[in-house]
């Protein structure tokens, strides 16, 4: 097997396993298991409206 040969074999081989790299993490993030993780990160940006509005004065910056 020649150089040229090997390194085709090789950008082949790349392609196929990050292919499916990429397909098992589309799986991994859509999974059922994985929406309550997401809805809590969804909530995170609006966690700290409820400390706001205990405290009686709006924080800026």
């Amino acid at each position: 097997m020649d150089f040229i040969a090997f390194i085709t074999d090789m950008r082949s081989a790349v392609t196929v396993i990050s292919m499916a790299t990429f397909i098992g993490i589309v799986i991994w993030a859509y999974s059922a298991s994985r929406k309550t993780d997401f809805e809590e990160a969804a909530r995170l940006p609006f966690a700290d409206e409820d400390l706001n509005q205990t405290e009686g004065a709006p924080r800026h910056g």
